[in-house]
């Protein structure tokens, strides 16, 4: 399934959640909401799919069945993620050059 028009929103860090991101899938569905979260031993970066909260139920709204759209969702948007972060980098070195 093509993964595209990946956005990612960097945020301030807080427990370990670096950034939002949002994709379209086969041109035909856009989801948003999806987490990128700073994976505990600091080797990477798992997304986690919005959720919502009924009473004491939690709700999935959304999230991939199949593996093989989990691991396509997962690398476009890290991805993405690591491109955002590589520019950032670069404009802060800019700015002690």
């Amino acid at each position: 399934m093509n993964v595209s028009e990946v956005n990612v929103s960097l945020i301030k860090p807080k427990c370990g959640l670096v950034a939002f991101a949002s994709v379209v899938l086969a041109d035909q569905i856009y989801l948003t909401g999806i987490a990128i979260h700073q994976k505990i031993d600091g080797s990477g970066f798992r997304l986690t799919y919005p959720t919502r909260k009924v009473g004491d139920t939690q709700f999935q709204l959304f999230h991939p069945i199949r593996k093989s759209l989990g691991l396509a969702i997962e690398q476009a948007v890290i991805g993405k993620l690591k491109d955002v972060l590589s520019k950032r980098d670069v404009g802060h070195d800019s700015d002690h050059a």
